[in-house]
């Protein structure tokens, strides 16, 4: 149940074209389904503007699948992270026409009528290495789930500095940039120092041994000298999206 959906039922209502016994049989699944294993949230997109985004690791492909199809069949769309291959054929099969990216393990349905959203301007998404990209593109599919404008800078990392300095205009173009980065985590910073936009820092767990998993570039970003950027948990595309999201994404006119 989106916010949009909510108020044309009202109107409905108030108009006279709707049954107050109809309009309740269409909110009886609210707020919540019980599928034994889980409780789906159908009430998550009139809080936060979307469907429950389900994190797929830890679920069976069965679980995964039946989760995302209870969501889909509200025509709301439907997103998953962090889904395991084995997971993408019960997917197709539960949700015809869902779009998988087996690079960021995301699953993606958009909504039956898509919401056009009022935004900023677009989400960047800048990528130190193309070791980084499963965790850009979680970032880049969430953004683009939630409604917004993205584009994607690669490999701009600070061992050949000369490349993030060169796209200065597209940085300059953005309303909010997420920095994915791994190894010493150095790049938020210098994006930082550039731009006058939010800057959202993802640590990554690329790295050898004394990265620790991520843990180096995310000690690195949170003592980062540039202002205004702000750092999530490592790995955590889809946060960083989210947050871009509820910077970037304006209410309705």
């Amino acid at each position: 149940m989106t916010p949009e959906r909510l108020r044309a039922l009202l109107d409905e209502v108030a108009a006279g074209s709707l049954p107050v016994d109809e309009a309740e049989r269409r909110l009886a699944w609210a707020p919540t389904e019980d599928l034994g294993f889980a409780r789906v949230d159908h009430h998550r997109a009139l809080r936060h503007g979307f469907p429950e985004v389900v994190f797929g690791l830890g679920k069976t492909p069965e679980q995964l699948a039946m989760i995302a199809a209870r969501i889909a069949a509200r025509g709301e769309g439907v997103l998953a992270t962090r889904v395991d291959e084995a997971a993408f054929e019960p997917l197709r099969a539960a949700v015809p026409g869902i779009r998988i990216n087996p690079l960021g393990r995301t699953a993606y349905l958009p909504a039956a009528e898509p919401v056009a959203r009022r935004t900023r301007g677009s989400v960047l998404i800048v990528t130190a290495g193309t070791s980084d990209l499963p965790v850009a593109e979680e970032a880049a599919d969430t953004a683009a789930a939630f409604g917004n404008p993205v584009e994607r800078l690669t490999d701009v990392g600070v061992a050949g500095i000369h490349r993030i300095l060169a796209a200065q205009d597209t940085l300059a173009g953005a309303a909010v940039i997420i920095v994915v980065a791994g190894m010493e985590g150095a790049l938020p910073s210098v994006v930082g120092g550039l731009v006058s936009v939010p800057v959202i820092a993802v640590p990554t767990s690329v790295g050898y041994g004394a990265a620790f998993g991520g843990l180096s570039a995310l000690l690195g970003m949170l003592n980062s000298c540039a202002s205004g950027v702000t750092v999530v948990n490592i790995d955590n595309g889809f946060g960083a999206a989210s947050a871009a999201s509820r910077i970037n994404l304006l209410p309705p006119a």
